[in-house]
């Protein structure tokens, strides 16, 4: 609610009339990637890691091999903080398009967040955990053709 709405007594018709402002303004047009005017969720993922320039971004079809979600992406960040901006920008993103409601792990470390988004999973790591555990080729062993690098 506005600052100026008033905890107690009568609404002014000038605090009324800010409100309804407030609650009606409305952009025009949905974003390309918003989710409930047809785009994807792997779409609003990978504009959401690009914005925050995530580096090595690996996207998987998981399309028939796992129930788990459709598509897998993996992405790193420069440091502890980087990683965990990624993790905040793509949260924010995804409850402003509707899918709040992802599961988080990892968010106070840093070294290596997981974002289940149910349709997507996201997992964001620094580049020397990446590199350790090395969770694509688990996933793309025979099977480049699925896996898009961006």
């Amino acid at each position: 609610m506005p600052a100026s709405w008033p905890r107690k007594g009568k609404t002014t018709l000038r605090q009324a009339a800010q409100a309804k402002d407030v609650f009606e303004t409305a952009p025009s047009e949905a974003p390309a990637t918003d989710v409930s005017a047809g785009g994807t969720a792997i779409d609003l993922v990978m504009q959401s890691l690009e914005d925050s320039k995530g580096e090595d971004i690996v996207s998987i079809d998981l399309g028939g091999k796992s129930a788990l979600a459709d598509y897998m992406v993996v992405v790193s960040g420069r440091s502890n903080r980087h990683v965990t901006a990624i993790a905040d920008h793509l949260l924010r993103h995804l409850k402003e398009h509707g899918l709040g409601n992802a599961k988080v792990e990892g968010l106070q470390n840093g070294d290596w967040v997981l974002i289940d988004s149910g349709d997507v999973i996201v997992h964001i790591f620094r580049p020397e955990i990446r590199s350790f555990y090395n969770i694509e080729k688990m996933w793309t062993v025979g099977d480049a053709a699925d896996q898009t690098i961006h």
